[in-house]
């Protein structure tokens, strides 16, 4: 999945506003409870609150609980499912940062087209569990603009360009599709002369393009360009990040 946590709404949430949020994951303390039910506190139960709001809003903007709340729903199913009990998950989670445009729409794609690499479905429309159906089946009959809110939008849909995803819905979609017929395993890769001009406008080589999009995912710890990459690798104290050869022959400079 590609995930976006909007730090600046976030810290801008007042204390009821946290205590609601998390209280609809778990049941919180008693505190928290009486609190949020509008019963008269004190000075210093007011203190405690606010610290049980604080702690609580860095974990509602932490990746890791994001993941642990989500792992642990997906395992409980998951037994339910199979009638047995214990340890569902391998191992934990791995993230890849996304450093810029280019970065997001490889990844947007490579996580919408996983079904079509399964040979799960034969076209992104009709791919279940994606992001990319949920886009397409609300954009039916030119419907651009009317999109699941759930889904971070894309520019398109008359979006403030700040907190919408810096690509039109209708280049997405085309990118995609075209990208599907071709990566489709029981069929042999090849490049037609329309590409799709997003890829032009981001300067991606189509011919990496449609590797990374048919195999494994080359990179790492982060996705980018060349220059984000040895930016993000100085930052963490490291000389070199698995991917860079990747990205100087995808990403064109």
């Amino acid at each position: 999945m590609v995930v976006f946590i909007n730090r600046e709404s976030g810290e801008s949430w007042d204390t009821k506003t946290v205590l609601q949020r998390w209280t609809s994951l778990f049941t919180g303390p008693l505190l928290v409870q009486r609190f949020l039910s509008g019963v008269s506190l004190d000075k210093a139960e007011l203190l405690r609150v606010e610290e049980f709001a604080e702690e609580y809003r860095s974990r509602l903007l932490d990746i890791s609980w994001f993941m642990r709340c989500l792992n642990e729903h997906l395992a409980r199913e998951a037994n339910k499912e199979d009638g047995c009990k214990g340890r569902f998950w391998e191992g934990r989670y791995k993230s890849q940062a996304l450093l810029d445009e280019a970065a997001l729409l490889t990844c947007m794609a490579y996580v919408d087209l996983n079904p079509i690499r399964a040979k799960m479905a034969r076209t992104p429309e009709t791919s279940d569990y994606t992001s990319v159906k949920e886009r397409a089946t609300k954009a039916s009959g030119g419907r651009l603009r009317k999109q699941h809110a759930h889904l971070k939008p894309l520019r398109s849909q008359g979006q403030n360009p700040e907190t919408a995803i810096p690509f039109a819905l209708s280049s997405y979609l085309e990118l995609v599709d075209w990208t599907g017929r071709i990566v489709r395993q029981d069929k042999r890769g090849s490049i037609p002369e329309n590409l799709p001009p997003i890829l032009d406008r981001l300067k991606i080589d189509p011919n990496e393009w449609l590797k990374t999009m048919s195999w494994n995912n080359q990179f790492r710890r982060a996705v980018g360009r060349l220059g984000a990459l040895k930016a993000y690798a100085k930052q963490s104290g490291k000389r070199w990040l698995h991917g860079m050869c990747c990205s100087q022959s995808m990403y064109l400079q």
